[in-house]
């Protein structure tokens, strides 16, 4: 059962209650006004009987019966007589002489459909009989039945238009949602531009609309990012894959003296862990933002180790690599490994880059462990702040550099502290390039 059945049946369950409750009500008061009509009427008419009524010594005297009297029924009893008696059935009149000697009451008969009404004959402070008077009750029966008939069939009616009504209104209120649906079936992972485009939200749909809408934004923007993403792991895979698949062709070409094998597998095995590095770097990302990594490590050993395995770059550079120590110890919450790979593509930039120098130093910021590489390079431009972060984009700088790539790159670092809850952001800088990678404290 869909949603739209659920509720359309909500809908006739709650307005059949309340059309229910609503009838039953205006039964119930209906029954109890004819009711108390009729008991209004009857003492009316004792009453106007009762005032003809002519007192003589002991006894009473009948008078002239109201003008009303031909369409009711009276009995007058005194010391024990019945001194007038209309033609009725039976059990009316040993009902109503039942009621004489009695004080003022009513009394109905189920079988003749009829209400009497005693009342006591006081004159002088002596009482000398009773006045009964008699109603038929059948017109107001006959008025609670019609009643009740025509509302049931009113019930029914409102009962029906209700139906119609919600399902109209549901039906309407759904359509924008089969929309979707429809819309939504059509399109494929290849359609990342299609959105539903409900318009400006005013309710809840055109709402939800817009939220999907901007969460299929977000998807196409992370695939886009992914795509380039794959675009530069691509990049940075090939080169030294092709320098790999070049060295050992050039060695097997010929016969070579162990030297010579000797450096050629050393081009291989520094190629080969470049190429390895990048993949566990990558899972490493993945791991991370899927939260199956978690750990603490010390800030300024994973900075010496960044140091350390950029030393040999550095040498084949002539760039000089300090480190500066904290003043106390700090601890960044990741794992040792993922510190690593997020600090040392940033230090590697910093000594492609660089002219004669390279510092790292470690401080504290707030909730964050930071670490700040400055060089004495060209720095970055201001409007390259964030291009230099994008999948196969480089700097202006680049044109000065090895141009052998960055390792894992300064896009994967970027990815890798965000998936800790960190960043990796250009800082302005007159004199060379600051970079400034932030970790989540201990």
């Amino acid at each position: 059962m869909n949603i739209r059945t659920r509720l359309l049946l909500a809908a006739f369950g709650a307005s059949a209650l309340a059309i229910a409750a609503m009838t039953i009500g205006f039964n119930v008061l209906l029954a109890r006004s004819l009711s108390h009509n009729a008991s209004d009427l009857a003492r009316t008419r004792a009453n106007a009987e009762l005032a003809a009524l002519q007192p003589k010594e002991n006894t009473l005297e009948p008078g002239d019966l109201p003008d009303h009297a031909g369409e009711s029924q009276f009995w007058v009893f005194s010391r024990g007589k019945m001194l007038q008696a209309p033609r009725s059935p039976k059990a009316v009149g040993l009902a109503a002489r039942s009621l004489a000697g009695g004080g003022n009451r009513f009394l109905d008969v189920d079988s003749a459909d009829v209400r009497l009404y005693a009342t006591p004959a006081i004159y002088e402070g002596r009482r000398l009989g009773t006045v009964v008077a008699g109603v038929s009750l059948a017109p107001y029966e006959q008025t609670r039945r019609t009643a009740l008939i025509g509302s049931l069939a009113l019930s029914l009616l409102l009962l029906l238009v209700v139906a119609l009504a919600a399902r109209w209104v549901l039906a309407a209120a759904f359509r924008p949602v089969e929309r979707m649906t429809r819309e939504a079936a059509e399109w494929s992972e290849r359609r990342l531009e299609r959105r539903f485009e409900l318009g400006e939200p005013h309710d809840e749909l055109t709402r939800l609309a817009g939220t999907l809408d901007g969460l299929l934004d977000r998807i196409a923007a992370s695939l886009r990012r992914e795509q380039r993403f794959s675009a530069e792991l691509s990049h940075e895979l090939r080169t030294p894959v092709s320098r790999i698949v070049a060295e050992a062709d050039l060695a097997l070409r010929r016969e070579r003296s162990g030297s010579e094998y000797r450096a050629a597998l050393e081009v291989v095995l520094r190629n080969a862990k470049d190429v390895a590095s990048t993949i566990e770097a990558l899972v490493a990302a993945s791991q991370q933002e899927a939260g199956l990594i978690s750990g603490t490590a010390d800030a300024y050993e994973a900075a010496s180790k960044a140091i350390g395995g950029c030393e040999h770059r550095a040498s084949e550079h002539g760039i000089s690599l300090e480190l500066e120590r904290p003043a106390a110890p700090l601890r960044v919450g990741v794992d040792p490994e993922l510190a690593l790979r997020t600090l040392q593509p940033v230090v590697e930039n910093a000594v492609r880059y660089g002219r004669g120098h390279v510092r790292l130093s470690v401080a504290r910021n707030g909730t964050r462990i930071v670490f700040l590489v400055v060089d004495d390079g060209p720095g970055v431009r201001e409007d390259e702040r964030e291009r230099i972060f994008e999948a196969g984009q480089r700097g202006t700088a680049g044109q000065n550099g090895d141009g052998n790539g960055a390792g894992l790159g300064l896009a994967l670092a970027r990815r890798l502290a965000r998936a800790a809850s960190g960043d990796v952001e250009v800082l302005p800088s007159d004199h060379g390039g600051r970079f400034a990678v932030s970790l989540p404290r201990v």
